[in-house]
């Protein structure tokens, strides 16, 4: 069983991109989403896709299991989705022995840039890039599961969709 640790910042300028070396662009969606566990699909510069199972409450642990799925599977299940399905890129950035992934949302969350660091236990104390900002690790808002299964964009002074 694969662990999943990691911490997330909220990003506060462009600075990042300097160091910036690769990107993968992302839709992903929820086809099940309860407290303490979720079911997610991920199409990845839409060419592959995985399906992830993540169990667990704590902020930081949880346990993840992730598997190849065909694509074809994958474009359907995202249109059973719950909720909003993200679209993003990610980049890989390296600092000071640790990668960083950060992500640029596009489309429903254009604006939110937030970064994750994933750890191999949680008392390490990775350095902390000078272009993070406040950290959101136990803030379930910045959780991909949250933002695809609430609307959060108003509380985050994003824009929200007006009625055509």
């Amino acid at each position: 069983m694969a662990k999943e640790i990691e911490r997330k910042f909220l990003v506060l300028d462009e600075r990042w991109r300097e160091t910036a070396r690769n990107h993968t662009s992302m839709r992903q969606a929820y086809i099940a989403s309860m407290e303490d566990r979720s079911l997610r699909v991920r199409i990845l510069d839409g060419a592959s896709a995985k399906l992830t199972i993540k169990i667990g409450r704590s902020a930081m642990t949880r346990d993840e299991f992730e598997y190849d799925i065909p694509l074809g599977d994958a474009e359907e299940m995202l249109g059973n989705a719950i909720g909003i399905v993200l679209d993003k890129t990610r980049h890989e950035v390296a600092h000071e022995g640790y990668v960083w992934e950060v992500d640029v949302y596009h489309g429903a969350y254009n604006g939110l840039v937030v970064a994750e660091v994933e750890l191999d236990s949680e008392h390490q104390n990775p350095p902390l890039p000078d272009w993070l900002g406040p950290e959101v690790t136990g803030d379930s808002r910045y959780s991909n599961q949250s933002l695809a299964t609430e609307d959060l964009r108003g509380e985050m002074g994003l824009p929200l969709p007006t009625a055509s």
